[in-house]
């Protein structure tokens, strides 16, 4: 069907089930172009002209713009912060009407296993183990929570603890008990923190399970928490020709979900006639093409691809920005030490939609792309009310990290808006405007202009590139701000943690960062001697995993850049002959890449050996030999390093020196351990020169 013979046709009575799919179908793949600029045709070439209308029905429920905390320990750093700076970040997050205004908080369901940038600790590390308080996602939730009480909700998995899968390196063998494991979580963050999920997903990214996900729904359904509905499959859409051809498959899921679609969905998902949601997005360097990137999918999304959400990953940079990914969140907060954080571009561009809709708003079908590039939404509550979007980035400066981004052209324009239908009489609109203006490199962000007065129901932009307008009848946006916080500041180059926390807020010390394995507060009943609060490994079994994680424990802190340092720590395996434990510098390496972690390790084994290797696999041996070490007993060791040179002390005494170290040059300190052991950390301490 030609577009031309598309025009000609008359205006579509409003469609129900299956007839509005199949309209959707046959104009897809120029129904963009017709609803956004059909209209320009008949314009001059002044100003182009695209009607805003509500007579003919509406578009699909918007779902709201949300963040994604974990995939993984991507706000680790966050909860370190101290006040006001961190109720400062979590304000410009979720506080409605402040800055980002979120509707929607993801979090990683933690499954003891690398997840990107770090893990996140599990409700359940052993099959006869419940908590509900480790790690930061419980405490993430109440604060958004508090802020907005209407937040929408979400966990997904996206590793599991080993006994889920009973030893193989997967989840959906034994599927009764990963959706018991599942059920366990959304039960407890009722039970202990009052929080009520809305939506829960599979497991990320990685291959669904048809037969999984229906135990999962009969799973919930059984006990009464029929409202949580299933998201599948957060990877691509293949899972839509599973749903349309299995009808249990279909009763159990409420939304599709991809990762990174670029805007465009596919038919078979449009033939499920189920939400459709961009349910993670984004995931690139938070500077301003960056900001532009967020604002070109927040539009398209919709337009492109009738996606109702979208979830930016991530909510928040908050981890080490020398681990993968570095500054891919919506704002920047990776110095808890020094209490500064930055508030990036696309918090504001965030603010353009999420301050002037909620979730429960309507599409008008009347959306699309300019005449000269760039796009526009329009979305009603029902009641009178209505908000535009328009954004013109350009193409160099909205790429985002994937997929790969095809050429365009954006140019300036003149856009006439005619609101029709229940929005003729709208008298006067409230205009916001950011302005990325690379060329001067002074942008501005979320800026409020002066009111617009309509003119026979029309009002008309001046757009320029790369900017975003929102045009809106409500009058409730602000663009929050608090005083500067403090100075950038790099980690402070002398750190000592002894552990003695009798009732620590999180179970994790602050500023460490696991990156395999999971290292928690512990009171050592047994030692009435200095070592009753210590910081313990605690997992004993490989995880069902999602990355590379290593074959040892490790958890690193510091300085990326640190090169001279000394680290001393004083260490318990609890594992008798094969435990081992080690003291690192200048760990090169984290997230996906931990396997392949370069530094200076100095290992004490309790079969009363020593090594020191270059690598955390434990391959490149620079000096070995007798230690005296056994399990069940506290040893101190000290590690120096100087140039080319390490030197290693245990008990306060020389045990080897002058071992040579070319690579790498700098890195974090870590601790860790030989395998998924137990062993006890006490009385940490790094100088670094």
């Amino acid at each position: 069907m030609t577009s031309q013979s598309l025009r000609a046709q008359p205006a579509q009575p409003q469609l129900r089930g299956r007839d509005q799919v199949w309209m959707d179908l046959r104009v897809a793949p120029v129904f963009v172009w017709i609803l956004g600029v059909s209209a320009a045709l008949r314009s001059s070439q002044s100003s182009q002209s695209y009607i805003l209308n509500d007579r003919d029905g509406l578009g699909r429920v918007f779902d709201g713009i949300g963040g994604l905390s974990g995939g993984g320990a991507t706000s680790r750093l966050l909860v370190n912060y101290a006040e006001p700076y961190r109720s400062q970040v979590l304000d410009y997050l979720f506080k409605p009407n402040f800055g980002a205004s979120l509707h929607i908080l993801k979090v990683e369901i933690g499954g003891d296993a690398q997840t990107t940038d770090g893990t996140e600790p599990s409700h359940m590390h052993y099959e006869n183990d419940e908590n509900y308080f480790r790690g930061y996602e419980w405490w993430l939730m109440k604060e958004a929570k508090k802020r907005n009480p209407n937040i929408t909700l979400i966990g997904l998995p996206w590793a599991f603890p080993g006994w889920v899968g009973h030893g193989k390196n997967w989840p959906y063998d034994y599927p009764d008990i990963t959706a018991a494991y599942v059920v366990n979580w959304i039960l407890g963050a009722k039970q202990y923190h009052d929080l009520d999920i809305q939506y829960v997903g599979v497991w990320n990214e990685r291959n669904y399970d048809s037969k999984y996900i229906k135990v999962l729904r009969d799973s919930l359904d059984k006990i009464d928490l029929t409202e949580v509905g299933i998201i599948a499959a957060d990877g691509d859409w293949t899972i839509a020709k599973s749903v349309i051809v299995d009808p249990y498959l279909n009763d159990a899921v409420q939304v599709l979900g991809a990762h990174y679609p670029g805007t465009t969905t596919v038919l078979d998902a449009l033939k499920t006639q189920k939400k459709l949601w961009s349910s993670e997005d984004y995931s690139t360097f938070n500077n301003e093409v960056g900001g532009g990137c967020w604002a070109r999918i927040l539009n398209q999304n919709y337009v492109n691809g009738l996606m109702t959400s979208t979830i930016s990953w991530n909510l928040v940079a908050s981890y080490y920005e020398d681990l993968p990914f570095g500054r891919d969140g919506l704002m920047t907060a990776e110095e808890p030490w020094s209490g500064n954080y930055v508030v990036e571009s696309p918090i504001w561009i965030t603010a353009h939609t999420t301050q002037f809709t909620q979730p429960g708003w309507t599409y008008l079908k009347t959306v699309g792309h300019l005449e000269r590039g760039g796009s526009y939404v329009a979305l009603t509550d029902g009641r009178g009310n209505l908000t535009v979007v328009i954004e013109t980035m350009t193409h160099d400066h909205s790429v985002c990290v994937r997929p790969p981004l095809l050429p365009f052209n954006v140019t300036a324009q003149n856009a006439t808006f005619h609101l029709k239908g229940s929005f003729a009489d709208i008298q006067q609109v409230q205009v916001w405007r950011s302005q990325f203006n690379f060329k001067t490199k002074k942008p501005s962000f979320f800026e409020r202009l002066s009111a617009l007065k309509l003119t026979d129901g029309s009002f008309t932009l001046n757009l320029d590139q790369d900017q975003v307008y929102t045009v809106t009848t409500l009058k409730t946006g602000q663009k929050g701000v608090y005083p500067a916080p403090p100075p950038s500041a790099p980690f402070p180059k002398v750190y000592k943690d002894d552990f003695n926390v009798r009732n620590p807020a999180f179970s994790e010390a602050p500023y460490f960062a696991d990156q395999t394995g999971v290292f928690e507060y512990f009171m050592n009943l047994t030692d009435p001697g200095p070592h009753v609060f210590t910081f313990r490994q605690v997992l004993t079994q490989r995880p069902v995993t999602w990355a590379a994680d290593a074959d040892q424990t490790v958890t690193v802190i510091g300085d990326h850049q640190w090169q001279n340092m000394t680290v001393s720590c004083d260490v318990f395996m609890e594992t008798v002959k094969t435990g081992g434990v080690f003291v690192a510098v200048r760990v090169d390496k984290g997230g996906q890449s931990i396997r392949s972690a370069k530094g200076v390790f100095f290992w004490v084994f309790a079969d009363g050996t020593y090594k020191v290797t270059n690598d955390l696999a434990g391959q490149t041996v620079l000096a070995e030999g007798q230690s005296g070490t056994r399990a069940l007993g506290w040893h101190t060791l000290t590690l120096s390093v100087e140039g080319q040179l390490a030197s290693g002390l245990l008990n306060g005494y020389p045990l080897w020196k002058n071992a040579v170290v070319l690579t790498p040059h700098s890195g974090w300190a870590a601790i860790g351990t030989r395998s998924f052991e137990l062993a006890q950390f006490d009385n940490f301490s790094v100088v670094a020169q």
